[in-house]
C-alpha cells in the first residue's frame, strides 16, 4: 500500500502564505496541519514550515496535556519514526487547513481533548 503524502502542495502553500509567525499573537497564528502517531502518543499541530532546515514549528502533545508545548520538529525525524506494527507518523487528512488558531489548539489540548 502506498504511503500517504507527508505534505501536500496545499499545505505547503498555506505555510508559505502564513509565513513567519514569531511576531504574531497566538490568536492570529493558524494551524496549517496536524500529524499524529496512530499507534501511540504524539500529536503535532503545525503552524510554520522552515523549508531550509526541513522542520516544522508546532504545538506538540506527547501524552500529557499539561506538558504540551510549542517547539520545532524535524520532518526527517517524523518520517523515519516507526511505532508499533511498523507504522509511521501520519498526516490527519481531514484536519481543516487554517481553521483553528494556536490559541484554540492550546486551550483544547490543555482540557485533555484533541481537534
Amino acid at each position: 500500500m502506498p504511503r500517504m503524502k507527508f505534505m501536500t502542495k496545499a499545505i505547503e502553500n498555506a505555510f508559505a502564505k502564513q509565513g513567519d509567525t514569531s511576531n504574531l499573537p497566538i490568536n492570529q497564528i493558524k494551524i496549517i496541519g496536524k500529524w499524529f502517531n496512530p499507534t501511540g502518543v504524539g500529536t503535532w499541530y503545525c503552524y510554520e514550515y522552515n523549508k531550509p532546515t526541513n522542520s516544522l514549528e508546532c504545538f506538540v502533545e506527547l501524552g500529557n496535556p499539561h506538558t504540551a508545548e510549542a517547539g520545532f520538529v524535524s520532518i526527517d525525524e517524523l518520517q523515519r519514526f516507526r511505532g508499533r506494527f511498523g507504522l509511521g507518523i501520519e498526516r490527519d487528512k481531514l484536519f481543516p487547513i487554517g481553521k483553528f488558531t494556536l490559541s484554540e489548539v492550546q486551550s483544547t489540548i490543555r482540557q485533555g481533548k484533541h481537534l
